[in-house]
């Protein structure tokens, strides 16, 4: 008789801190929600939605033929932010990355602002069918977390795209979701949780990148020191996106391994005047 009592004493409280954690739980989605909401409201639209087009032959006073350079992803990988086009990160990139292969680079930029990475086959859909890129670079991942994207499916369109990139014949360089925790307009304990999230999936890009033949680069460990300590001046009006110099940085990280995969000899590169 008292071992049937103590079975049901302790089915109660099994029950009672399910209940606890329940309404705990539906608790922290109801402040999660609402700060969701102010964080939107925070940042707003200031820059619109459409990136400068950057799209030309950079340096193309360069000899040789010039290396064809794709970029696809979300507003960052867009250049969302920057005020001229040499700004965005696709500007960048192409001029480092002329300037240290002593060749021309035509930019094409197929990134979309907004995206999210179940979008890059519709980004690789668009492309001529004998568009033949040297080098593909891929930014993308933060409207994932955003939006609550499972990681796994967050990865699987990764991979896919990585995969029918390598089918074109290009090279691939996955630069992996930043660390949402830089973002101050996002309030606690949203920013935190966006961090975590974040993180998580940056490291399974890494591991599927890799998987599918692609270099990644961690944005988090290569750049987001600098955006947390120096928010001011890394990002643009909105304080969501990247402002000139904060795309000046990420395209520091990101052109060695750009470099890398093209199978060039690093060479130094003149200091950038423009």
């Amino acid at each position: 008789m008292g071992g049937a009592r103590r079975v049901t004493a302790a089915a109660v409280s099994v029950g009672v801190l399910a209940a606890i954690g329940a309404v705990g739980a539906v608790a922290l989605r109801v402040t999660l929600t609402r700060q969701a909401a102010v964080a939107r409201r925070r940042i707003g639209k200031p820059l619109g939605e459409d990136a400068l087009d950057a799209d030309r032959v950079w340096l193309r006073r360069l000899e040789g033929e010039p290396v064809e350079l794709l970029l696809l992803g979300d507003s960052i990988a867009a250049g969302l932010g920057a005020e001229r086009r040499k700004d965005t990160l696709g500007g960048r990139l192409a001029k480092l990355l002329a300037r240290r292969l002593h060749r021309p680079v035509r930019l094409r930029t197929a990134a979309v602002v907004g995206a999210e990475s179940s979008e890059l086959a519709p980004q690789i859909d668009a492309l001529e069918a004998d568009y033949r890129p040297d080098v593909a670079v891929i930014v993308v991942g933060g409207n994932d977390v955003t939006h609550r994207i499972p990681v796994s499916e967050s990865v699987e369109h990764l991979s896919r795209a990585i995969l029918r990139l390598r089918g074109r014949g290009a090279e691939v360089v996955v630069g992996t979701c930043p660390d949402l925790g830089a973002l101050r307009p996002v309030p606690q304990p949203l920013r935190s949780l966006g961090s975590r999230i974040s993180r998580r999936l940056a490291e399974a890009q890494a591991e599927a990148a890799t998987a599918a033949g692609a270099t990644p680069v961690s944005l988090r460990r290569a750049v987001g020191a600098v955006f947390i300590s120096n928010p001011d001046e890394m990002f643009s009006l909105d304080r969501f996106h990247p402002s000139a110099l904060g795309y000046r940085r990420t395209a520091d990280a990101l052109v060695p391994a750009v470099e890398t995969a093209l199978g060039a000899t690093a060479t130094p590169s003149r200091p950038d005047s423009a």
